[in-house]
């Protein structure tokens, strides 16, 4: 008997010294029951959800916020979401979690990021309007540049050449910003048919013609299906895929364009046979300027943006990119498409 008592008591002090360290934390911390109601939640939670404890236990969260966000996010069962508006004040933005942490019960975690987002809103301010700043001026120097003829002085001809290619390389990092800079700032697209078959031919011309008959290019096209979305976002990141391809791909290789898929999920591919790239390298292709190899990129004139612009392009039509690759035998990237982006050809009805 003194031993359940004993134990009763040191369970008491744990529950209390767990209560005090959650009550201790910045971030909102709120326990739900298996009906989404509130079982408990921290002196945090009143800050960023306009939740109390013990005055909101046992209402139901969506019902006691009134915020239709909110409630879908939890009806879809989504693990986190990223830069929410909060209930009580829209200034503030919130990360949110959900984690199951027994039968039927969740924890709602939401952690104020208003810093955060104020920060990247300036760094992305910042890149758009040096980047716009540069433009002017690299166009005037390479359009000078290209006046110049290397034959009437041959001992700089290297050097020109060399400045003609730096110049227009630097001028496409102007572009490639710019263009992430749009699409960091756009919240949807228009949602457009996208007709894949002229799109594929396109590109498939387009690899021809990078290619210099110095690749097999072929083209598949499986797939009965066209895209909801933007014809120039989705052909900017289907071309940028193309032309890694052709970069990074020695003459002699094949090059693979792709299209396939039913009415419940199409994929574009592109694949090579190409140098590979080694597995710890895949997971932050995306990231801006990331490079597998500096040299090899900078010989083949290679931004380090272009599938960066791939995965916010993607991202914007509700779709993911999958990459595989082995180094020695070539890679595949794939933009993977589900239903709601997806509708049946006119041919195909």
């Amino acid at each position: 008997m003194n031993g359940d008592l004993a134990r009763g008591r040191r369970l008491a002090a744990e529950l209390h010294d767990l209560r005090g360290a959650a009550n201790a934390l910045s971030d909102a911390v709120v326990l739900l029951d298996h009906f989404d109601r509130v079982s408990w939640c921290n002196p945090a939670a009143d800050r960023l959800l306009g939740l109390a404890w013990p005055r909101d236990q046992g209402v139901s969260l969506a019902d006691r916020l009134g915020w239709r966000e909110l409630a879908a996010w939890l009806r879809e069962g989504a693990a986190s979401a990223e830069d929410v508006a909060s209930p009580i004040d829209a200034n503030l933005r919130l990360h949110l979690a959900l984690l199951a942490y027994s039968r039927h019960r969740r924890l709602l975690s939401a952690r104020d990021i208003s810093r955060i987002t104020r920060l990247e809103q300036v760094r992305r301010d910042f890149v758009a309007n040096v980047s716009h700043e540069l433009r002017t001026p690299l166009t005037v120097i390479h359009g000078y540049l290209e006046l110049v003829d290397p034959e009437e002085a041959p001992a700089w001809a290297p050097v020109i050449q060399e400045m003609r290619i730096q110049s227009q390389r630097m001028r496409q990092i102007v572009e490639d910003l710019l263009t992430l800079s749009r699409l960091e700032m756009q919240q949807r697209l228009p949602e457009e048919r996208v007709e894949m078959k002229p799109l594929l031919d396109a590109l498939w011309k387009e690899a021809k013609a990078l290619s210099q008959k110095r690749h097999h290019v072929s083209l598949e096209n499986d797939a009965d299906v066209d895209v909801l979305g933007s014809v120039k976002e989705l052909h900017s990141a289907f071309s940028n895929l193309v032309s890694n391809a052709v970069r990074y791909t020695p003459a002699g290789g094949n090059i693979t364009i792709r299209w396939r898929g039913t009415a419940d999920r199409a994929e574009y591919s592109v694949i090579d046979t190409g140098y590979g790239i080694p597995a710890e390298h895949i997971s932050r292709l995306t990231e801006r300027f990331y490079r597998v190899s500096s040299s090899r990129s900078r010989g083949t004139g290679g931004t380090g943006l272009g599938l960066s612009i791939v995965k916010h392009v993607l991202n914007l039509h509700e779709a993911q990119l999958r990459i595989e690759s082995e180094p020695g035998k070539g890679s595949a990237f794939t933009c993977v498409f589900e239903k709601p982006r997806l509708v049946a050809c006119e041919n195909a009805r």
